[in-house]
């Protein structure tokens, strides 16, 4: 199989991470926080440890939260609804997934917030003027994605950051595209939350994701449960990490992430070169090609390796079907949880084909891709 879908999760994983991963839990074996015997103290102490390293990696500081979360969903879920309050006003954009649209829309129709969705250029980009431009005095959040899962485009944050810190309002990003694939800096560009999932370019398994937290955000509890400490307190204690992580965490996923991190880090900035190098050539081929349109891809700054596009004719869905089946080449089509990116490009209907390289995409992918889309497009 040719994996052109690494938007959705990242494939193949780096095997030798998640065996070191499962030999450090089968050796562990006890829960994190779950008890004062000598297992349960370097469970916790290792899981410590990954809080600590992925403070560092976004750029975070040393004294952020780090909560885990089964997912970016799960950890965006938990900040929006545990930060809105009765009568606030939230600020978003059109770019977004459904992990941040669908909380808003539940909020606003239980008549707790409103909230305005800031358009995008033919380009892709929002503009950072029109943050400015929609605050109001009840302004609560900007929560924004850090890039298009559609469109690849990566947004100006450090501009965005500073309008919010200008206003005072908390700015939370989704990194679920951009984590392990592009550096992100939450102190530098005035993030006070992120959200994030392991199991696209950080390369780590399904189901451990997590939040990050400025030291004076303080989202309130959104699930209640067991802890391991304070149990004879009815209420879900207010102290970090316990206050956004109730029941028994992710040990072996989280174990897995920090492996996967370290082997990012050791590699990133130089297979994201040659990533966006093989993007730029999928992106030139196919703009060649009759009845091809591409979206947003003119051109590749700012940009990770995400392509939407669509063949006039021929439904999305039927070329992603073509692909598979015929090329063996797996890509994404349809309307990638993004419904508003494509109400805005005019392919709501049927949505579009969204190839996305990762570090083990090769030449010889993109060649395949291309004569697969040639012979398609006839």
């Amino acid at each position: 199989m040719i994996y052109l879908d690494n938007a959705a999760t990242s494939y193949p994983k780096p095997g030798d991470c998640l065996r070191r991963a499962l030999e450090r839990y089968l050796e562990l074996g006890a829960s994190p926080g779950r008890g004062g015997y000598d297992r349960a103290v370097q469970a916790e102490e290792a899981v410590s440890a990954v809080r600590l390293k992925l403070a560092r990696f976004f750029g975070a500081g040393d004294d952020a939260h780090v909560c885990f979360a089964a997912n970016a969903t799960d950890a965006l879920n938990t900040l929006i609804q545990g930060l809105a309050r009765p009568g606030d006003h939230v600020i978003s954009s059109r770019l977004e997934h459904n992990s941040v649209l669908r909380p808003l829309h539940h909020l606003q129709q239980q008549g707790i917030i409103s909230f305005d969705l800031l358009p995008f250029d033919s380009k892709g980009y929002i503009d950072p003027a029109q943050v400015a431009a929609c605050i109001r005095p009840s302004t609560r959040l900007v929560v924004i994605t850090h890039a298009s899962n559609v469109l690849g485009t990566i947004q100006r944050i450090a501009k965005i950051g500073a309008i919010c810190r200008q206003h005072g309002i908390p700015l939370i990003l989704d990194v679920a595209q951009t984590a392990g694939c592009i550096p992100i800096d939450m102190q530098l560009w005035d993030v006070q939350g992120l959200a994030f999932t392991g199991h696209k370019s950080l390369l780590g398994p399904t189901g451990i994701g997590g939040l990050v937290l400025a030291p004076d955000l303080n989202p309130q509890p959104t699930r209640f449960g067991g802890t391991g400490i304070d149990s004879a307190n009815p209420l879900q204690p207010l102290f970090y990490p316990s206050r956004l992580e109730a029941g028994t965490i992710n040990l072996l996923g989280i174990l897995g992430l920090a492996e996967t991190v370290d082997f990012v880090e050791s590699y990133h900035k130089a297979h994201y070169a040659c990533e966006m190098q093989l993007f730029a050539q999928l992106v030139d081929r196919l703009k060649r090609l009759p009845r091809v349109q591409l979206y947003a891809a003119d051109n590749p700054a700012d940009h990770l390796p995400v392509l939407a596009c669509t063949v006039d004719g021929i439904a999305a869905t039927d070329v992603g079907a073509i692909l598979d089946g015929d090329f063996d080449i797996a890509v994404r089509t349809g309307l990638h949880c993004a419904p508003l990116v494509h109400e805005t490009l005019g392919t709501l209907g049927d949505g579009t084909i969204r190839f996305s390289l990762g570090p083990f995409t090769t030449e010889a992918d993109i060649d395949a891709a291309v004569r697969a889309m040639t012979t398609i497009v006839g």
